[in-house]
């Protein structure tokens, strides 16, 4: 019974012409779905709305297991305080390394997430609920959940959403968040990805090995998946791939006997694409991602056919983007025409997602900022993307600290270190804390060089 990020930090497209709906229908186990004749969508109301069912309707088979209300798939978040402990109410210890830890489909103990609104008009499957505290016995969410659901060819479009109302109004560090949690049936136990530094070049595929772990052991492996998908498969390949734009960390693999087992039996395969972020008591935070049915070939041939341009431009206009700071804190939820981060702590960074960009098609970076210090350098710094390699020393860049918003350039060509792919930056405003200090960050661009 391992939930979805149980040591995460414990043990730590449509192809082509609009699909016309040919069936919209409800059963007694209060699961309503979505069918467009070529795959095939369903959610339970009496969970949260999480989704239950998802079958390419040449094979017929769900793929989904519900061996408990930990599975599914569905949303799941986390924040502080670990362990989160409401009123002095006690988690389960089993999960007190959690924290703050509300899901679609109930809690640990039985206790169901409450819809509270749904509809279903043949094209759009919608559902709201008050999702439940996995470790906690009936403690309802201080937040709503929303889910909106549409069919395109072979893939199954997802947009979630969770509405904070936290009382705490604490800012909490950055936790990662499942984007979404999948589980599958045993049948779906070979776990396939693209892990390579040449994303969208139709390079060699991996498949991530089931761990030989002991009784108790962490069972998925991480892994940067650089066109953002990963899929499980059977025996012959087919199966259920999950595309989230943008997200290269990924948590993935299998428990159990594979090769066997329905959607209520143990063995489980797991997928989570994954992002860093805080969650305000207050914010409104919103993802997208895809499910997708068919063999390999088929699964990445729909990704390549529908991703954007990838990310090379961070606007931080509304949001975080999820950049993530360490030795530091912004102003909250809303943002508002820039990140607002303050600097009263030694060593302050801002840290970008993980990704996959080259360091010859990106050669300088153009980062606008309103710096306010007692420095006149700020640094710039990057990870190569071979997480065995030497992180380079950060490189010295002349700033006006005089809080008025301008935009540098730093030129990355020919530095040490600064070649192959790059797969995370990191922007350190200044070397000392000190209160009043801050750093209003509009954007980030790579530059491409002409």
């Amino acid at each position: 019974m391992y939930k979805r990020l149980i040591w995460l930090e414990c043990i730590a497209v449509a192809l082509g012409a609009t699909v016309i709906f040919t069936s919209v229908s409800a059963t007694e186990d209060n699961v309503i779905y979505l069918d467009n004749g070529i795959v095939r969508i369903g959610v339970d109301l009496s969970i949260g709305g999480a989704i239950t069912y998802f079958a390419d309707k040449e094979k017929g088979i769900n793929m989904v297991n519900s061996h408990d209300w930990g599975r599914q798939i569905q949303m799941s978040f986390y924040s502080g305080p670990k362990p989160f402990e409401p009123d002095g109410k006690k988690p389960k210890e089993r999960w007190a390394g959690l924290g703050w830890n509300p899901i679609q489909s109930g809690d640990v103990f039985g206790h169901r997430s409450q819809v509270i609104d749904f509809s279903n008009d043949g094209k759009t499957l919608y559902v709201k609920c008050i999702p439940m505290h996995w470790p906690l016995d009936n403690q309802p969410g201080e937040c709503t959940f929303e889910t909106w659901i549409q069919l395109e060819g072979v893939s199954a479009k997802v947009r979630s959403r969770i509405n904070n109302h936290r009382s705490d109004s604490t800012q909490y560090r950055a936790r990662s968040q499942e984007l979404p949690a999948v589980y599958t049936n045993g049948l779906w136990y070979r776990l396939i990805t693209y892990k390579g530094p040449r994303p969208f070049s139709g390079d060699e595929l991996t498949e991530i090995p089931i761990k030989d772990k002991k009784p108790g052991e962490f069972p998925w492996s991480r892994f940067q998946a650089t066109e953002n998908w990963a899929a499980l498969v059977d025996k012959d390949g087919h199966g259920l791939g999950v595309w989230n734009f943008g997200s290269c960390k990924f948590l993935g693999g299998f428990h159990g006997k594979p090769g066997k087992g329905g959607p209520k039996d143990g063995p489980t395969g797991y997928i989570a694409p994954l992002h860093d972020d805080i969650l305000d008591h207050n914010i409104q935070y919103e993802y997208s991602y895809r499910l997708i049915a068919g063999t390999i070939e088929e699964i990445r041939d729909f990704v390549y056919e529908n991703s954007p341009v990838p990310v090379t431009r961070f606007d931080f206009t509304s949001d975080r983007q999820h950049w993530i700071y360490e030795n530091a804190s912004d102003s909250g939820w809303p943002v508002r025409d820039g990140l607002r981060v303050k600097l009263d702590q030694d060593d302050p960074r801002l840290v970008s997602p993980l990704g996959c960009w080259s360091a010859n098609e990106f050669p300088a970076i153009s980062i606008t900022a309103a710096f306010r210090t007692k420095e006149k350098r700020a640094f710039l710094q990057w990870k190569p993307f071979d997480p065995e390699a030497e992180t380079p020393n950060p490189l010295a860049f002349n700033i006006i600290p005089d809080g008025k918003l301008r935009t540098y350039t730093v030129e990355l060509k020919g530095k040490p270190g600064y070649e192959g792919a790059i797969r995370q930056y990191i922007l350190l405003p200044s070397k000392r804390g000190e209160t009043g200090n801050s750093i209003t960050l509009r954007k980030f661009e790579l530059t491409i060089d002409n």
